[in-house]
């Protein structure tokens, strides 16, 4: 069967996600990846990927989200996604062109639309699904901005025919279709065996706007190396290790590592649990990241704190509890890859055309030419 797999290109996380089921797919389907940003670079040495749009927050000099420059530096994309621009056009040709039978997304909205508009049935396969197709679980002091960014992505992305969410907390489905499993862990998390290490490892998805002087003062005032990875740095200072980015290094390091502190993406927090590592959040001011760190404190495997207050007295709180949040990790950890995959599967044996699927060799076994599509000139 011929797939379109679209990626949202904000963050890794999207990728890492996408990369644990891949190849398993194009082992038995026809698969074009579809993605923007952060996520074209890592999934287009790799896989057959075509450059899309792309949306994403805009920062203040503060290291936070700007509203101004979000709304100012997304219009073009937005406008072209909801009113039929050039990527949409470029989109639909691809799709065409590929003779697309099916669609999966992991929160992309420009596949998302056009699979819509040519009546391409749909699997929505992410983690943001657990806010807008799963019963609301959100504390009282997000409830009313949950219930809005629930309302929000339904009508950006639509109710797809099949929904599958990956998550490291459970959830209830609010709709028919609608499939919750565990963690996405990947091939190079499931090879290595944990050890407590001494450092702490610290991940921001944004680093070149989140790691402030004052976030860099409370780590070099640590008793404790520090090894620091999502920022423009590079080379040791002091405590502080900066280090490139690297798929294989990163997943080494958190295996061996004391404890994690981290912007609060759902794919690292549950690699971090299944290694056993507590994880102090700091979350970006997005929905999502504000819930998945509540939910680390409510399972008891880590604490929050706000990243644009962070002091070393936060790190020390969170670090004098790390034999207790240790001792909760069992009971959360888990692997849901395998039933991910055969879901997967099942779905799409489901939505497939009365033609049979076209069996192909694995096209994952080797690097793949990328195609790239123009952006918008305004985006």
């Amino acid at each position: 069967m011929r797939i379109a797999y679209g990626v949202m290109g904000y963050g890794r996380g999207h990728a890492m996600r996408t990369m644990s089921v891949l190849p398993a797919l194009m082992a038995e389907h026809d698969v074009t990846v579809f993605a923007g940003g952060d996520a074209y670079d890592v999934l287009a040495p790799l896989f057959p990927t075509v450059r899309i749009p792309t949306i994403g927050y805009r920062y203040n000099q503060k290291g936070g989200h700007s509203l101004p420059r979000t709304v100012r530096e997304n219009f073009a994309p937005m406008a072209d996604l909801l009113f039929g621009g050039h990527g949409m056009e470029q989109v639909e040709r691809e799709f065409r062109s590929r003779d697309i039978e099916l669609v999966i997304t992991d929160s992309e909205a420009w596949t998302h639309r056009i699979a819509q508009r040519l009546k391409l049935p749909r699997i929505s396969f992410d983690h943001v699904g657990i806010i807008a197709y799963c019963k609301p679980h959100f504390p009282p002091d997000l409830w009313l901005t949950g219930m809005r960014d629930a309302v929000g992505y339904r009508r950006l992305m639509g109710i797809p025919e099949r929904i599958l969410i990956a998550s490291f907390y459970p959830a209830e489905g609010a709709y028919p279709g609608v499939k919750v499993v565990g963690p996405m862990l990947r091939d190079e998390v499931k090879a290595l065996k944990p050890r407590d290490g001494d450092y702490l490892l610290c991940y921001f998805n944004k680093g070149e706007h989140q790691y402030r002087p004052h976030v860099d003062r409370a780590l070099r005032l640590l008793d404790c190396p520090v090894v620091i990875y999502g920022t423009p740095h590079r080379g040791k200072v002091d405590n502080l290790d900066f280090r490139a980015p690297s798929n294989e290094w990163f997943v080494r390091d958190l295996a061996q590592c004391k404890a994690v502190l981290s912007t609060a993406g759902n794919q690292l927090i549950g690699e971090a649990i299944h290694f056993g590592k507590p994880i102090l959040a700091v979350p970006e001011e997005a929905f999502e990241q504000r819930l998945n760190a509540h939910m680390i404190e409510r399972m008891g495997v880590g604490m929050r704190a706000d990243l644009n207050r962070l002091t070393p007295s936060d790190i020390d709180r969170f670090m004098g509890h790390h034999d207790w949040y240790c001792s909760n990790m069992s009971q959360h950890a888990g692997d849901g890859r395998a039933e991910a995959i055969a879901t997967l599967r099942r779905f799409i044996a489901e939505l497939a055309p009365t033609s049979s699927p076209r069996r192909v060799t694995n096209r994952a076994a080797a690097p793949r030419r990328s195609v790239g599509l123009k952006r918008p000139a305004t985006a």
